[in-house]
């Protein structure tokens, strides 16, 4: 039976979506039918949910197929990917052209990359800490390196802000969040101050941020989504005002400069080769709209997902 990983809960999005395919014409798209076999996902955590709901759906058209997903990190999931024993790497950012891409070709793995949905990274503080809105300098004031150990407090970054510690929860620098967003904050991929609570699990990270007085983190929309009663997603200002993220202002681009493209990576070889890999494969991009709404995903546009089939519909020709 297809198997997946239960660490975040899809089953009342699956269960909905279930049923809302099911009043439309009983099954799901996609030729399942009559594949049987494995199929092996691992990378991000940001993406998990999304590939997850796809995998536990795909178990209501056919039982024959074993998926399994897992959330290793954007990294540790192109390692293992380029290693061949993976046939799918979620990502939360692309791959890296000067040192993930070299890997899987000095070991024969061609892939093709599906953008499969909209991201708006969330910066998330306990319930209780009286502020609303940063601006992208204070970020980076709060997360550069020459941070460490002396950013300490709220009110270092602005004098109205309460005189209280921050304790920090961020992702760990195997993660595509910790990539993009030191990159798109700091200025510098990778450069961070590291005296904070990191995980790879972007739930440790939510129950870090919610049941610890003055804290911040950021990961994934989909995770605030998931625990909006639990956490205060602060508006971010890069220069034109306070912006909440949300799917509207990740998809006009207003949520600058934190929203952005997820992707999964199909190796070519376990597609052509794997009736399994390429029943799971198809399933999810056709399903893909339905499937991001009902998971708590930003569905990609028309344009986007024109652009997705196209490059599915590539693989191997």
């Amino acid at each position: 039976m297809t198997r997946t990983s239960t660490r975040w809960a899809v089953g009342p999005a699956v269960a909905a979506l279930a049923l809302s395919l099911a009043a439309c014409g009983g099954q799901a798209n996609g030729d399942a039918d009559g594949a049987s076999g494995s199929v092996k996902v691992d990378g991000s955590s940001t993406v998990y949910p999304l590939s997850n709901a796809a995998a536990e759906l795909l178990l209501d058209e056919n039982g024959d197929i074993d998926v399994t997903v897992g959330e290793a990190g954007t990294g540790g999931g192109f390692e293992v990917f380029c290693q061949g024993k993976t046939d799918v790497s979620d990502a939360s950012r692309p791959i890296k052209e000067d040192e993930e891409a070299p890997v899987c070709a000095d070991a024969g793995i061609e892939y093709t990359e599906l953008h499969v949905a909209t991201d708006a990274l969330t910066v998330v503080v306990n319930k209780d800490v009286p502020v609303d809105c940063l601006t992208t300098d204070q970020l980076k004031k709060l997360w550069e390196p020459a941070a460490e150990g002396k950013i300490t407090k709220w009110s270092q970054l602005d004098p109205s802000f309460p005189d209280e510690e921050i304790t920090l929860f961020g992702p760990g620098s195997d993660s595509g969040t910790f990539d993009y967003f030191t990159d798109e904050i700091n200025g510098e991929e990778g450069a961070s101050r590291t005296d904070y609570e990191s995980s790879e699990d972007d739930n440790t990270i939510v129950q870090g941020v919610a049941g610890t007085e003055g804290a911040l983190g950021y990961f994934g929309y989909t995770y605030y989504e998931e625990n909006a009663g639990d956490l205060k997603a602060l508006e971010i200002d890069s220069g034109s005002g306070c912006v909440a993220p949300s799917a509207e202002t990740a998809q006009d681009g207003s949520y600058a400069p934190l929203a952005r493209p997820l992707f999964i990576y199909v190796n070519n070889k376990s597609y052509a080769d794997k009736g399994a890999v390429k029943a799971y494969i198809d399933f999810y991009v056709e399903n893909l709209a339905t499937i991001a709404e009902e998971a708590q995903f930003i569905a990609l546009n028309d344009e986007q997902y024109a652009a997705t089939e196209d490059a599915l519909a590539g693989i191997g020709s």
